[in-house]
């Protein structure tokens, strides 16, 4: 396997992972309830839109490497993060529940970041290390968030 098949094999993972952790974090953002409703529901949008726009550069830096981009339920089986689990938790619960996959998804891009500086692709270096940048804030905003 060559270096930029590594890679752009890295990213699929990246992307099934940003593809789950943004399902559960849009399910989450429809059914929360409680006494932070209006702020855990806005913190989810904030999380789901950026992730969502993140899914588009992952699969358009996959195809620039030139691998097609992995699509339906390739997304799913790519993905170290459940997304199948339809139980309705308290808001606290999803909120511990997001932070562990973002946590998750934090391990993968790391791995991710490696193949790439050994490739020696730095856009895709830069793209990983925004995501990880990204990652990295909103699991803060979810732990500030948590009850104790």
């Amino acid at each position: 396997m060559t270096d930029t098949t590594k890679t752009a094999e890295a990213l699929k993972r990246v992307l099934g992972d940003t593809y789950a952790l943004y399902l559960k974090t849009h399910g989450y953002h429809w059914n929360v309830e409680g006494p932070n409703f209006k702020s855990l529901h806005e913190l989810f949008e904030l999380n789901y839109t950026q992730m969502w726009q993140s899914m588009d550069e992952i699969a358009e830096r996959i195809r620039a490497l030139g691998v097609y981009a992995p699509m339906g339920a390739e997304l799913a089986q790519l993905a170290a993060i459940d997304s199948t689990d339809n139980s309705v938790p308290s808001a606290n619960a999803m909120v511990q529940n997001l932070v562990s996959g973002h946590e998750t998804f934090l391990e993968g891009a790391k791995k991710a970041l490696d193949i790439a500086q050994e490739a020696g692709d730095p856009a895709t270096e830069g793209l990983l290390a925004d995501l990880i940048t990204a990652h990295e804030k909103m699991a803060w905003m979810l732990r500030s968030s948590l009850e104790r």
